[in-house]
This record gives C-alpha cells, structure tokens and sequence, in this order.
C-alpha cells in the first residue's frame, strides 16, 4: 500500500480547451490519485471522453457551458454528495463531495467553485448566500477527528499575502472584508471567538489553511495570474486555489506544491495545481 495519497486541485477553465493545451501531459507527470476540478464547462460525456481512464463524479451547473465541478480518481468513489443544502440558493456545479479511502479510513473530499462576486450586485449577494452554507456545511463536516478536505477556487484571498497587488484590490470581489472575515472564521480555532478583519466577531470553525500552514507568513505563492498584460511573467497572482484541511487530515500533510507553469505560452489554464500528499497512515 502506497504510504501517502497524491490529491490536487486545479479550476481548468473547461476542461476540453485544458485538454488541447497539454493537462494530460501534466498529469501523466503529476500523477494524482484524486484530482478536484473547477470551471469543467461540460457535460459528463464530454468529462469522461476528456479524461479517459478516471472513475468521474460531477455536478453540471444548470446553465449550460458555465461552472461545473468534479472529482476524478483512480480507485472508485464510495459514496458521492452534490450541492449545498441551502434554500432559495442555486449551488448547481458548485460544490461535489465525495467519500475515498485512505488507506483503512474513509476521507471526504469536496470540489468547491465559490462564485466570482461583483460588490455591490446581485452577483455579490449570491457569493454571500453561497460562502453562508459553505459554513453551514463545514460545521457538519469538522466532527471531532474527521478526515475531510475542501478543495477549489475559492475566490477570496484571505489575507493581504494572498494577493500581490492587495491595495488595489480592497473594495473589489475577491478581497472584500467581509469575504476575508468568512476565512478568518473558517481558520480560527474550533468554537473559539475570533476578531475578523470586518470589525466583526465570530465563531471559528476549526479548519486548516494547508498552504499557508505548509509556506508560513510569505507572499503566494499565488495560483492565479490574469491572463492580459504581465501578470504572469510579473508573478502579479493572487492565491484563491485552497485545500481546506480538518485537524485531524492536515497532521498527515507530507508535501505541498504549487504546479505553476514553465512559461506564459505552456499554460493550460489560468490557474495552476495545488499538489498535496496527504499521509494514509495516522
């Protein structure tokens, strides 16, 4: 039995044009065990033709050719979940769990795609409805010792680390203090009062920020880079691409990486991987 478990992350910008520009290449090279995709943009014939080989659990959003989330994996799922149980709110192609073994234990993965936003719009409330029963639904799922993970582009930044140009970008979707105080709440220890970054005081959730837990108090490394101007060649990024990790499943983090690519011209999507081996054993 392997001694980890390879689980990525990836928001493909549509699966069939990252297929075209070379994903197969990186995951021949990266060979996850279980891979969360965001942005799918497509049914699941068109997923499963892209991705030959993969055992498939997705959730198409209801209009057609936008969003979509997935999990792939080598070995089949052993129970699958879809959406958010939230009323008056539309989660289609948004958030899929799944139920995977690691090794004698059985770990929960979700593919989540939080909606972009715009402050001030419907758009915005939407994102707020979305982040409320992603909560909800992370209360549930942090049971004391549970093994689960949240992966996806989550689009906030948390903290002013996460995004290279974060002056720029305070009264902008992505970076907005009240979306920085769900993260706050989201990381601060379990049923632990926190002061958030709104001004506002909360509960915390007890969750795992794997990637800056793994990196420390550094800039990035972002996952994110606009595709116009320089943005990627400057390393002008933001980091929205997470893995969410309970107690209990961040001890077992062994590595943690970012796939970022070689070059502007060899990206396959705008976002890069986020690469974690997470331990089978305790």
């Amino acid at each position: 039995m392997p001694d980890t478990l390879r689980i990525a992350t990836v928001n493909v910008n549509g699966i069939r044009a990252a297929v075209r520009k070379g994903m197969l290449a990186w995951l021949d090279v990266a060979a996850p065990d279980v891979l969360a995709l965001q942005e799918v943009r497509a049914t699941d014939e068109q997923l499963r033709t892209a991705l030959p080989g993969w055992h498939i659990v997705a959730d198409e959003a209801l209009a057609k050719g936008r969003a979509g989330v997935a999990i792939a994996t080598r070995a089949p799922v052993l129970s699958v979940r879809a959406r958010l149980e939230a009323d008056e709110l539309d989660s289609a192609g948004r958030w899929i769990e799944a139920e995977v073994p690691l090794g004698t234990d059985r770990l929960t993965v979700v593919s989540a795609y939080v909606p972009t936003g715009e402050a001030d719009t419907p758009k915005q409330d939407h994102k707020w409805a979305f982040l409320d029963a992603m909560a909800q639904r992370m209360s549930q799922l942090n049971a004391v010792g549970a093994l689960a993970l949240i992966m996806g582009d989550l689009n906030v930044g948390h903290r002013e680390l996460d995004i290279r140009n974060w002056r720029g970008n305070r009264k902008k979707a992505g970076f907005l203090p009240r979306e920085r105080a769900y993260f706050d709440r989201f990381f601060a220890p379990a049923g632990s009062p926190v002061e958030c970054v709104d001004g506002t005081t909360g509960t915390g959730l007890g969750w795992v920020d794997v990637g800056r837990r793994f990196h420390g108090d550094v800039d990035g490394p972002y996952t994110w880079w606009a595709m116009r101007g320089r943005a990627f060649d400057n390393d002008t990024g933001w980091r929205i691409d997470y893995h969410v990790a309970t107690p209990a499943l961040a001890e077992r983090v062994r590595d943690y990486r970012i796939d970022r690519a070689e070059s502007w011209d060899t990206r396959w999507s705008d976002h890069a991987p986020v690469v974690v081996d997470y331990a089978v054993g305790a």
